[in-house]
């Protein structure tokens, strides 16, 4: 029963397949981007198991075509298929194992990077210390509860959670977060505008604000400005209604069984176990020109847990790895006084070196299972000088025979002539 299965992921019919669904998604992703901007056409391209289209005017959505997880899955389980049906055991094969092997890395290792990779910013001023980064697109509820004196309580609701508008609660809160109103991007005005709703809220400032749901950005120097309405409950009654929003700098405050707390809707943070002192920032250009020359940052890493205090330059092309981050120098503020590091967070950065090292020997060692054993071959050939020896003198014979100004070969052909008068 398995065998036509097998027999259809082993066939090369269907990695050629594979392939050229692979380079139509490509093209065809790369020019959704000038609409839908490099994030989204990564998502709904390459980042998707199905390309779905949506009828205007309805709410469902129709897949038309394989979408880049699919398309890497069926190639590499094609790849696993054909290896294990038409191996065959031996020192010949070893490159073709390790080509095979390396391949098969290349593709895990990319769909890993998909799954487990994180990329954020960190943005720091010249004299200050933070240890955490923050994303460049996904935002937070942030509940902090700012009772102590030395450090705050934080219980952080990610996006896609409020987007669903109901209630979340968690056990580091006494009360309920009821999401009534959410907007992915929002627009805020200070006085009544045309398309604008007047915010409702009983509690924080709200009121004298107006708002509206804007369409998604997708420009790459833009991001969303997310907005609620949210509702604090508890059990035995409902503390008010706040705005939180991308917009606002201040957070909202409220008090609730003699602690002090705030709502805050902030770009999602990734804590690090140490922190980052911004000492100096260079922005170095090319003399008499407002050509940019070189960005650097100088910082103070100050890790509390292994009692480690040091500076460090981070500058382009050589960033700073440690602790399982790489911090790249990314931008910088327009008065040269601040700077933007790009902060990786990627467990499987090594595999496409270990693969390409991999293909590369069995590429080596393929050519070389071949040529060595034709080179033996050609030189543990018997008698090939005496051969060339003999096959020299029957070739000189025959020029012989056929120059016209030999006169002795003319003597010996005419001698064998009856009638003939010799010359």
């Amino acid at each position: 029963m398995l065998k036509p299965f097998i027999r259809l992921f082993s066939s090369l019919k269907l990695t050629v397949t594979c392939l050229l669904l692979g380079c139509i998604l490509v093209f065809w992703g790369t020019l959704a981007q000038v609409h839908l901007g490099l994030y989204k056409a990564q998502n709904e391209f390459f980042r998707s198991v199905f390309v779905y289209w949506q009828p205007a005017g309805s709410g469902f959505h129709v897949p038309i075509f394989p979408g880049g997880y699919l398309i890497g899955t069926v190639l590499l389980i094609n790849l696993l298929t054909a290896h294990v049906r038409y191996y065959q055991p031996g020192k010949r094969k070893i490159g073709i194992v390790l080509i095979h092997l390396g391949v098969v890395l290349l593709l895990t290792g990319q769909m890993l990077t998909d799954f487990l990779s994180r990329e954020s910013n960190l943005h720091l001023r010249i004299g200050e210390t933070r240890n955490y980064s923050e994303a460049d697109r996904a935002f937070e509820l942030a509940v902090l509860d700012t009772t102590g004196k030395d450090s705050d309580k934080v219980v952080a609701i990610p996006c896609s959670l409020l987007v669903r508008r109901g209630e979340v609660s968690d056990p580091g809160m006494p009360f309920t977060v009821r999401v009534k109103t959410f907007y992915a991007n929002s627009s805020l005005a200070q006085q009544s505008q045309p398309g604008y709703d007047p915010v409702k809220t009983t509690a924080g400032p709200g009121s004298g604000i107006w708002w509206r749901d804007v369409p998604r950005e997708t420009e790459m120097n833009r991001m969303d400005m997310p907005s609620a309405m949210v509702e604090i409950t508890t059990p035995k009654n409902s503390i008010g209604t706040f705005l939180v929003s991308g917009w606002l700098d201040r957070p909202q405050q409220f008090i609730y069984d003699g602690h002090t707390y705030e709502l805050l809707l902030r770009q999602e943070r990734f804590y690090l176990p140490f922190s980052l002192h911004l000492i100096d920032f260079r922005h170095d250009k090319y003399p008499g020109t407002d050509i940019p020359k070189n960005f650097s940052s100088r910082v103070r890493l100050q890790n509390v847990g292994n009692h480690e205090d040091r500076e460090v330059l981070i500058y382009m092309n050589n960033p700073l790895r440690y602790a399982g981050e790489t911090f790249y120098q990314a931008s910088f503020d327009a008065d040269d006084h601040g700077s933007v590091l790009q902060v990786v967070h990627n467990p499987t950065w090594l595999t496409p070196y270990f693969s390409c090292v991999l293909v590369a020997t069995g590429l080596l060692i393929q050519f070389l299972s071949h040529l060595i054993p034709f080179l033996k071959r050609r030189l543990a050939a018997p008698g090939s000088a005496d051969v060339s020896s003999a096959d020299g003198a029957v070739r000189g014979s025959a020029a012989g025979r056929r120059d016209p100004s030999s006169g002795a070969a003319l003597r010996r052909v005419d001698a064998g002539a009856p009638g003939r008068e010799k010359k």
